[in-house]
């Protein structure tokens, strides 16, 4: 297998994920910055023109973060981020599900409208107006999410490290550099992501 890599959390995201589950993912990394995911030869194999995809023996190319790591999850055996039963994947599906649309989407969408927008207003509709409004959407989510840890939950869907956990990691990592600090109100949260900073994948 192949990653098509790049910089930025959506990339991260999957090599952390790789990382907890064992697997040594061959790199081929993508120029962002030059446009190289717009050119004819990557949207060939991905047609979305984002990073990162993943190229398997067979020839085959999936993309999306979250459909790439639980294919990585389904052929992994005796280890799973999702769960074994299915009561522990419909929990985890639908807390990533909840980080991805409430926190993800609005911290990204913020970063894109604002610091990113001499980046992204040549390449996708832009809303420059609507970037502190999404980004305080992601802070207040946030919050909820800190008082639902409050319950000593050590990990976001409960005992155990999930989808969930690296989803929002690396996502959190990467704009809290460009913008969107992490709040140290929100105790839980901050020691979640001091607990996931800790973790040798994080480094992936």
């Amino acid at each position: 297998m192949k990653l098509y890599n790049s910089m930025g959390p959506n990339p991260h995201m999957v090599r952390m994920y790789a990382a907890e589950l064992g697997i040594d993912l061959a790199l081929e990394d993508v120029d962002l910055m030059g446009g190289e995911n717009r050119q004819a030869a990557f949207l060939a194999k991905n047609p979305s023109g984002q990073s990162p995809a993943l190229e398997l023996d067979d020839g085959t190319v999936l993309a999306e973060i979250t459909a790439i790591c639980e294919y990585l999850d389904d052929i992994t055996d005796g280890k799973t981020l999702i769960g074994s039963t299915p009561e522990e994947r419909a929990n985890t599906h639908m807390w990533t599900r909840r980080v991805d649309l409430n926190i993800c989407e609005p911290l990204g969408n913020g970063f894109r409208y604002a610091e990113g927008l001499p980046i992204f207003e040549s390449r996708m509709i832009t809303i420059p107006e609507a970037a502190d409004g999404l980004k305080r959407i992601a802070q207040a989510k946030l919050t909820w999410l800190d008082e639902q840890m409050s319950d000593g939950r050590e990990f976001i869907a409960g005992a155990n490290l999930s989808m969930a956990d690296i989803l929002l990691y690396s996502m959190m990592v990467f704009f809290a550099g460009v913008g969107q600090p992490v709040n140290p109100d929100n105790s839980n949260v901050q020691a979640w992501f001091d607990r996931m900073a800790a973790r040798p994948s994080a480094q992936a």
